[in-house]
């Protein structure tokens, strides 16, 4: 039973459609197992760049069946227009999975999520506006609608009515809104039951029956280990559990049957909205890198931060997530700096700190110390095996693997599917 769980490393964006998709003619499933469309992947086939924002990167592959587990937040609009989008293009959808069990972002979520961002000021988050924090709080307030409720039209009138209770109190007294119709809200939901109808199913049972029959299923984290509600730059994080205890409980598969879990780390580091970032650059090597790694959101547009290296970061995440291996990403990024600097530690009110400090105050205050490496300027896009990079290059993803603790068992040379060296096969 291979069951693999593939998450990113760092805060997101690391490139793990890339590595889904690399993976994805090998495996039978490929599940979605937390966030919603504030997730982003994109994949480039052969000339074709695809933008995955809900789907899960093996819906590419035609062998491979995708599934969106119970854990994720479904806004049925967008995956409706995914699938459309993906449809025109000649991508045969059919094989999609969606749990019944997984949450719907209604209108009303969107709307208090844009609002109270608007409201916080300096003190907002950086959510995408897209309604998945307020989804994920109705969830645990226990007032939240499945896609289940959709077939059910009494429950699902009850459930609206129960969670605009409050929501309306605050939008008309506290944001000085209009109050939300209950019926607007029940026949806007009902007009997405036929046309999820097909996709949707008991995906636990669909999954643990796939794992007994040795069916080769993959775990797709969105988002990174440092966005984590539990274990990420808290309150700078996501709504959910990016990291590999998630897959469980965003699947329903217990952790006996998790054989591999895989790290996606970006050959520097990025980050997208608010938060700490200790490697952060603000200098011409950020915007270089930025520029060369094409470093703007899938899903949100926005221009992505930029930094060197953190082995602290990537040490941290081995750790939370139990890492078996790492895939190493944009290597080819770094092509032609002279030397690349690597944040090995940090300085915190003068003392050296080589582990992810667990004080917010703490890491807020990190600086980081730097170890620097020799570059390369010969290009590496055409590596097909370890031995074909640069000596530098090679030395660098050496010196990566000793500082994060786990092998680096493949090294994304370019964007492409197949501008990929594998060193240790996953499966």
């Amino acid at each position: 039973m291979p069951a693999l769980v593939l998450l990113g490393a760092q805060w997101g964006d690391e490139g793990k459609g890339k590595a889904t998709d690399l993976l994805g003619g090998s495996v039978d499933y490929v599940v979605r197992y937390q966030g919603g469309n504030n997730a982003g992947h994109t994949v480039v086939v052969g000339d074709q760049k695809y933008a995955l924002h809900l789907l899960p990167s093996g819906i590419l592959t035609p062998e491979c069946t995708p599934v969106i587990g119970n854990g994720v937040v479904v806004d049925p609009s967008v995956l409706l227009s995914e699938l459309s989008g993906l449809n025109e293009r000649g991508v045969d959808t059919s094989k999609l999975l969606i749990s019944g069990n997984a949450h719907i972002i209604t209108p009303y979520n969107v709307t208090v999520d844009k609002v109270t961002e608007r409201f916080l000021g300096k003190r907002k988050i950086g959510t995408t506006g897209r309604g998945i924090g307020p989804t994920y709080a109705d969830k645990i307030n226990r007032v939240g609608i499945r896609v289940q409720d959709l077939y059910d039209e009494s429950i699902l009138t009850q459930k609206v009515e129960a969670a605009l209770d409050v929501k309306n109190q605050l939008l008309t007294k506290l944001y000085n809104r209009r109050a939300i119709a209950v019926d607007q809200v029940v026949e806007e939901l009902l007009v997405y039951a036929d046309k999820l109808a097909p996709y949707v199913t008991d995906t636990v049972l669909v999954l643990n029956q796939a794992l007994e029959d040795n069916k080769v299923v993959l775990f797709e984290g969105g988002q990174g280990t440092l966005l984590d509600i539990d274990h990420g730059t808290y309150p700078f994080v996501t709504s959910s559990n990016p990291t590999a205890g998630g897959a469980c409980t965003g699947a329903g598969v217990g952790p006996t049957k998790i054989s591999r879990v895989i790290g996606i780390l970006k050959a520097y580091t990025t980050r997208v909205g608010a938060g700490p970032f200790p490697t952060e650059l603000f200098d011409e090597d950020g915007e270089a890198l930025r520029r060369i790694g094409g470093e703007r959101g899938v899903t949100t547009g926005r221009d992505r931060r930029c930094g060197w290296f953190d082995a602290v970061i990537a040490r941290y995440a081995t750790r939370v997530n139990g890492l078996t291996d790492f895939f190493l990403t944009k290597l080819d990024v770094l092509t032609g700096w002279e030397q690349i600097p690597v944040c090995v530690a940090y300085e915190i009110d003068g003392k050296r700190v080589e582990e992810l400090p667990y004080s917010q105050s703490d890491f807020h205050h990190a600086k980081p110390v730097y170890e620097t490496l020799p570059g390369w300027s010969e290009d590496i896009t055409k590596a097909k095996s370890f031995s074909d990079l640069p000596k530098n290059a090679q030395n660098y993803v050496k010196a990566l693997e000793d500082m994060s603790g786990a092998p680096i068992s493949a090294i994304g040379v370019g964007p492409g599917r197949d501008e990929t060296i594998e060193i240790n096969s996953f499966i």
